[in-house]
């Protein structure tokens, strides 16, 4: 096994700057605030480090150090600070991860197939939070958290086009309406959710939520908007013609992260406080827990038909800070969303947390790694026929 461990360095106080969740919820909870605290280090040992990324094969994720291992992982590039997000482009040539208040850059870009560095892009004010690419693949767009913005890029060259203002404060996720339109943008301590004409580049308005709004899903419809809320766990639906709000599910925990399959009628729920995800059918707002994952859970994604989830769970945290690898490995977790089976799980780096899927390909970030690993996933029969791949071991391989 090789570890490209990336130096810690010092967080930036910043609690005068974002509400803080209260000191009494358990330690998953503020786990996301003590994230968003560090510094992305733009020094002068990362800007050596992040001049070009690293491609290797072979890591604790490859299928000789997990017996009966499914997912093949290719390779991991390091190199990148506080990786928070990834994308790959419309062709899956390329993926794009940003790095989280980064001054130095906040976008880097990577060969799919080789895992080269290809491109840093820098924002003006600090580092990028989440990436998504338009319908067209024309279009990219990054939020930042230090300035409430919104970033258009050109995909092609990788230039900004258009700085888009949210007037709020602490932007996190963003997403783009059915007909390309819109834009919405969550705003953690700004306790809204930012609409955004395209066509004109101003803000529309803004849409007051529950406390720390993280993930979003505007309903393909255009009518409702869904609502993660990490500070009490609240899954909320917003009635985007009437801006009236309706809180369906509340379980004090903390809802990040939201994936949708709307030719089923369900949306998945990340709650990171209570290793959980949890399901919502969108024909009548019912809400059932779906699965237990490992510690931590924050970034999911859906693949092959909605067939199968893929939760990224950062693992135990180090009880003394945040800021350093805890006792554990994260793990990337693959459950059948027909039965809630566990296919296959790998065992990652220090948290894991960015994970997007192109094809067969998926690839995740490991943020206090400062790497991302490439993977190969198999098609649906060919997990079934891998009878749960490294369930009933990858415990073993967890621990450091």
């Amino acid at each position: 096994m090789t570890w490209h461990l990336w130096p810690n360095g010092e967080a930036v106080d910043i609690e005068k700057e974002i509400e803080k969740t209260d000191e009494k919820k358990v330690e998953e909870v503020i786990v996301e605030e003590s994230e968003e605290q560090e510094e992305g280090k733009g020094d002068e040992n990362d800007k050596k480090k992040s001049e070009k990324g690293v491609a290797f094969q072979g890591s604790v994720s490859s299928t000789e150090d997990l017996p009966n291992q499914i997912v093949d992982c290719l390779y991991e590039t390091s190199g990148v600070p506080s990786p928070k997000s990834v994308a790959f482009n419309l062709k899956g040539e390329e993926y794009w991860v940003t790095s989280l208040m980064n001054k130095s850059r906040g976008v880097v870009v990577f060969d799919t197939e080789t895992g080269e560095h290809k491109k840093d892009i820098v924002l003006p004010g600090g580092g990028g939070v989440e990436v998504i690419f338009g319908s067209d693949g024309g279009s990219v767009y990054v939020s930042q958290m230090e300035t409430g913005r919104v970033y258009e890029i050109d995909s092609k060259t990788k230039e900004i086009t258009r700085t888009l203002e949210t007037q709020s404060a602490w932007t996190k996720v963003v997403a783009i309406s059915e007909d390309e339109k819109t834009l919405f943008a969550s705003n953690w301590s700004g306790n809204s959710v930012s609409v955004i004409d395209l066509e004109k580049g101003k803000l529309s308005k803004n849409i007051q939520t529950v406390t720390n709004p993280r993930g979003i899903y505007p309903t393909k419809n255009g009518r409702y908007l869904y609502v993660a809320g990490f500070k009490n766990g609240e899954i909320e639906k917003i009635n985007l013609e009437t801006t009236e709000s309706n809180i369906i599910y509340r379980n004090e925990g903390a809802m990040r992260h939201i994936v949708a399959d709307e030719e089923k009628g369900v949306l998945y729920f990340s709650d990171m406080a209570n290793g959980k995800i949890y399901r919502v059918y969108l024909e009548d707002d019912k809400v059932e827990q779906f699965v237990k994952t490992e510690r931590n859970p924050n970034t999911i994604a859906l693949t092959d038909g909605g067939r199968v989830l893929v939760v990224s769970n950062r693992g135990v945290n180090n009880p003394e800070s945040y800021y350093i690898p805890g006792p554990e490995w994260g793990t990337l977790m693959f459950f059948n969303t027909a039965t809630g089976d566990i296919l296959d799980v790998v065992v990652g780096g220090n948290q894991p947390t960015a994970v997007d899927i192109y094809n067969n390909k998926l690839v995740y970030s490991n943020f206090l790694d400062g790497s991302v690993v490439l993977c190969k996933i198999p098609d649906y029969e060919e997990f079934l026929k891998g009878d749960g791949g490294t369930r009933d071991v990858y415990r073993d391989y967890i621990r450091k």
